[in-house]
């Protein structure tokens, strides 16, 4: 994230197809354009690794991105798209994963067949560039900061979601906070955790998310279920919504974008004041 625009690049496979987007925000004149392609489960156009910090690669001539793992701590991230809302979009970003800092990795597993793996990595310094056509972004490793979300499992047929975020230096500190819900109901296992300087607080019990599902942009509820140890209110500025219908695929997606304000607490008590830090909250109802 930097302080007045947002870019994601997502590489996915689902066996029987290959899913990448991109889309970028800019939040000061809130202009949104995502450009979105499917391809086909056979072939080298989509490259993904089995570790998290390897190479992964979309290689095709609508979209080119890539996420180039050298074995330093960087991550190098290039895309390319000939034609993004009209025009020409290349980043190229430096993704720095400190060498002390946490992350958070966990298994959810639903049953003997379904599982996830997933891992969040949060608060990484970024810089670097996104130009579309004669507008530039650009991204300072002290006020820009990535979060990378990898997964690999075997999901049940149908899924439900809830994942709140955000990554951002407060007060001089890099904090970053992951919360999830509904998919993991029942199983044991959250992945719900707080980051202060590259320091996980893992929050081990559900995280209760309220909102209304039939107007997303009023302000949300965040919470722990039976501590108070996560108390936040999610106020929404901006609505991202993505559907798709391919039959055998389906995707309804509503990701919210706006300011977190309330607290977190760390294991030894402390409390850690949240205000203003901009992130985002997302329901997700999918079928595979």
């Amino acid at each position: 994230m930097a302080s007045s625009s947002l870019f994601s690049a997502t590489i996915s496979h689902l066996d029987y197809a290959a899913v990448c987007f991109v889309y970028i925000l800019d939040y000061e004149t809130q202009r949104f354009f995502e450009k979105s392609i499917t391809l086909p489960p056979i072939g080298k156009k989509v490259q993904l690794s089995e570790y998290v910090l390897e190479t992964a690669l979309c290689n095709h001539s609508d979209m080119k991105i890539q996420f180039l793992n050298g074995g330093n701590n960087e991550t190098q991230m290039t895309v390319t798209i000939p034609d993004f809302d009209g025009e020409v979009l290349h980043a190229d970003l430096t993704i720095h994963h400190p060498e002390d800092d946490d992350s958070l990795n966990v298994v959810i597993p639903w049953n003997r067949q379904t599982f996830q793996f997933t891992a969040k990595h949060h608060s990484l310094p970024t810089e670097g560039y996104v130009k579309i056509g004669d507008k530039r972004y650009s991204f300072d490793a002290h006020e820009s900061f990535a979060v990378l979300d990898f997964g690999r499992g075997v999901w049940p047929r149908e899924s439900t979601w809830n994942w709140a975020m955000a990554s951002q230096k407060c007060r001089g500190h890099r904090i970053g906070l992951n919360f999830g819900g509904q998919w993991t109901d029942g199983t044991g296992m959250t992945e719900n955790a707080f980051f202060y300087d590259g320091v996980m607080t893992k929050i081990h019990e559900d995280v209760i998310f309220e909102y209304d599902e039939q107007d997303f942009t009023k302000c949300w509820s965040i919470r722990t279920k039976f501590s108070d140890d996560v108390h936040l209110v999610f106020k929404p500025f901006f609505e991202r919504i993505s559907n798709s219908d391919a039959k055998l695929i389906q995707s309804n997606v509503h990701q919210l974008f706006g300011y977190f304000d309330g607290y977190v607490r760390t294991e030894t008590g402390q409390t850690i004041p949240i205000r203003q830090m901009l992130g985002s909250s997302e329901v997700h109802k999918a079928k595979w």
